[in-house]
């Protein structure tokens, strides 16, 4: 055993550089305890709003982006989607058209006139709303059923998308958006465009 007075010993040990202490675990938010997959600059959770009157819906369809890492903001009606768009920065918004008092339609028309940088995906059971989105530039139509994969893969794209191309799209460019018809439907191809239609793979 060695001696720990022994001052050979302790002058060899003198040439030993100090050990580096061990880097600090990363730390997050109070609010959000967890690491998020999605993250917008800053390294903060992407916000998402999602707008339905069916609780059910809303509440499936927050659990889902949540389980990939999203903060997730619920709305009941078009006013209370307004109202948290008004005090809240968004990532992207989800808006059901079939909603009683003010529509899906109205609430988008308000909310991308005031950010009208904001993705905004349509969910909706009503049919024939294809070329109604394209006009009015919105970056994604989903149809009920909702399949939900697909739901999770487009919302990525689709905030992952440049400013020039939100822009373009919103002045009818020509950008054309993300289409998936419900999953009772006839799937489409990859990356098919149609008139500016983009459809997107189950």
């Amino acid at each position: 055993m060695d001696n720990p007075t022994n001052p050979d010993k302790s002058t060899s040990d003198s040439n030993v550089p100090p050990a580096t202490p061990p880097s600090p675990a990363p730390e997050f938010p109070p609010e959000d305890p967890q690491p998020a997959s999605h993250t917008a600059p800053g390294n903060n959770p992407k916000r998402v709003l999602v707008v339905d009157d069916d609780p059910s819906v809303r509440e499936m369809i927050g659990r889902v982006l949540e389980a990939e890492g999203y903060v997730v903001f619920r709305a009941a009606s078009g006013p209370e989607a307004i109202a948290l768009t008004g005090a809240h920065r968004f990532d992207l918004a989800l808006i059901d058209l079939n909603m009683p008092g003010q529509g899906g339609w109205d609430t988008f028309e308000t909310i991308t006139s005031k950010n009208p940088l904001l993705p905004v995906m349509i969910i909706t059971a009503r049919p024939h709303e294809l070329f109604v989105s394209i006009c009015a530039g919105v970056g994604a139509l989903l149809e009920k059923p909702l399949d939900f994969p697909m739901l999770l893969h487009t919302a990525s794209a689709l905030m992952a998308e440049p400013e020039e191309k939100r822009n373009a799209r919103r002045r009818g460019d020509g950008i054309g958006l993300y289409y998936m018809p419900s999953t009772g439907q006839e799937p489409p191809r990859v990356g098919v465009l149609v008139g500016g239609i983009k459809q997107v793979d189950r």
